[in-house]
C-alpha cells in the first residue's frame, strides 16, 4: 500500500514539474467590444523544448445543466464564419471574432496539444459585448423644457460621441426643447459614425401654431353662396377644440360666437365680415387667431355699379317725360289761339253779309 501511494505522489510531482514549462498567457483577459465590431484575444503559449505542437483549439465555456463544460468553437455553427485564428503552432495563440453579437458574451479558453502532452489554460478570457445605449431625458417634454442626450455602453465611458437627429448631425446634447426638436435621435463614437445606436424618439408637445383658414369656394361670393371654412393648425398633440367668431363692427374686438368644430358651414353669406378661428389642445390654445374675409369686394362694387346705372336711367326717363309733357302743353295753347282766331273771323264775315 505504501508503495502505490509513493508511486502516485511521484507521478503528481512529475506532472507538476512538467507543466511548469507549459503555459498560456492572455494579454487582455477582459475585453469589451461593441456589437457588430471585431475583437482580438491577444494570446501566447509556451511548452517544453523539443516538443512539437500538433493542434491548437479555442473553447467557449458553457453551462450544461449544473455542469460547466468547454465546447470547441468549431462546434458552434455561429462562429464558423466569424472566428479567425491569428496565431500559429509556435507561440502565438491569438484569436479574432468578427461581427460580434450580444450573446457572444462569455468565457473563452485555449488548449494546445504537442506530440507528448495536451495543455489547456486554467484561466480564461471573459468577453463582454455591449451596445451603444442612447437615452433622451425626458422622452416627452413641452416647449421650453430642458432635454439631455446620453450615449453610453455597459463597459466604456464615452466622451467623444457624435449625435444625429433624423439622419442630420447635431452639436448640442443639452438644450431647451422647441417644436422642431421632435424626432429620432441616435449616437455613435466619433470617427465611427456609420456604427450607430438604436434610435430613441423625443416627443416635444406644444400648443396650436401656424393657424390658417381654408375657404371651400373661391371667386365671387353672393348673398346666396354656401361656404365651408376649415381651420388648420399645427399642434402636438393635435388640436381637439375649435371655436369660431365673427366680427360685428369695424373693430376685431367686437366678436360674436358663431360655431364650433374644425369646419364652419355657412349656408349663406348675408354680408361681408371677418371670421376668426381659435384652436386648443391639452397644452394650450392659440391666442393669435387668424382671420379671413368672407365677401368679395368685386361683388360689392358690382351691386353699387348696378345701382348707379339704374339711377341714371331713371333720371333720364324722368327728364324725357318732363320734356314731353312740356311740349304737349305748348302745343295745346297754340291750338286754342288758332281756334279763337277762326271763330272770330267767321263771326265778322257773317255780320258783314247781313249789313
Amino acid at each position: 500500500m505504501l508503495t502505490v501511494f509513493t508511486l502516485l505522489m511521484l507521478l503528481i510531482i512529475k506532472e507538476g514539474s512538467g507543466n511548469s514549462d507549459r503555459s498560456v498567457t492572455f494579454e487582455n483577459p477582459n475585453p469589451c467590444a461593441l456589437k457588430g465590431k471585431s475583437v482580438e484575444f491577444r494570446c501566447s503559449y509556451s511548452y517544453r523544448e523539443g516538443e512539437t505542437v500538433r493542434k491548437t483549439t479555442w473553447y467557449r465555456g458553457k453551462l450544461n445543466g449544473t455542469i460547466w463544460t468547454r465546447v470547441a468553437l468549431s462546434d458552434f455553427p455561429s462562429y464558423e464564419s466569424r472566428s479567425e485564428y491569428l496565431g500559429d503552432w509556435q507561440h502565438n495563440c491569438s484569436l479574432a471574432i468578427h461581427d460580434l453579437q450580444v450573446n457572444d458574451t462569455g468565457y473563452y479558453y485555449f488548449r494546445f496539444d504537442t506530440d507528448t502532452y495536451g495543455f489547456r489554460s486554467k484561466k480564461s478570457v471573459y468577453l463582454s459585448v455591449t451596445e451603444l445605449n442612447v437615452r433622451v431625458c425626458p422622452e416627452r417634454v413641452r416647449v421650453g423644457e430642458n432635454v439631455t442626450l446620453e450615449c453610453k455602453t455597459s463597459c466604456h465611458q464615452l466622451s467623444n460621441t457624435a449625435w444625429f437627429k433624423d439622419g442630420r448631425p447635431i452639436s448640442k446634447t443639452m438644450f431647451r426643447a422647441q417644436a422642431e426638436d421632435s424626432g429620432n435621435y441616435v449616437c455613435a463614437i466619433r470617427g465611427r459614425e456609420s456604427e450607430q445606436s438604436d434610435s430613441v424618439a423625443l416627443d416635444v408637445q406644444y400648443g396650436p401654431l401656424n393657424m390658417s383658414i381654408e375657404v371651400s369656394k373661391l371667386g365671387h361670393l353672393s348673398n346666396s353662396t354656401s361656404v365651408n371654412l376649415t381651420c388648420r393648425a399645427t399642434a402636438n398633440p393635435a388640436a381637439i377644440n375649435y371655436t369660431w367668431y365673427k366680427t360685428t363692427g369695424s373693430s376685431s374686438s367686437s366678436m360674436v360666437h358663431v360655431g364650433s368644430g374644425q369646419v364652419l358651414s355657412l349656408t349663406s353669406v348675408v354680408r361681408p365680415g371677418l371670421y376668426l378661428c381659435q384652436a386648443r389642445n391639452s397644452v394650450g390654445e392659440n391666442n393669435l387667431t387668424q382671420t379671413v374675409l368672407i365677401a368679395d369686394h368685386k361683388d360689392i362694387n358690382h351691386f353699387i355699379l348696378v345701382g348707379i346705372v339704374v339711377k341714371i336711367i331713371l333720371a333720364l326717363l324722368l327728364t324725357l317725360i318732363i320734356i314731353w309733357i312740356g311740349r304737349r302743353t305748348c302745343y295745346s295753347a297754340e291750338d286754342k289761339k288758332v281756334r279763337r282766331y277762326h271763330v272770330k273771323r267767321t263771326i265778322n264775315n257773317s255780320l258783314s253779309q247781313n249789313v
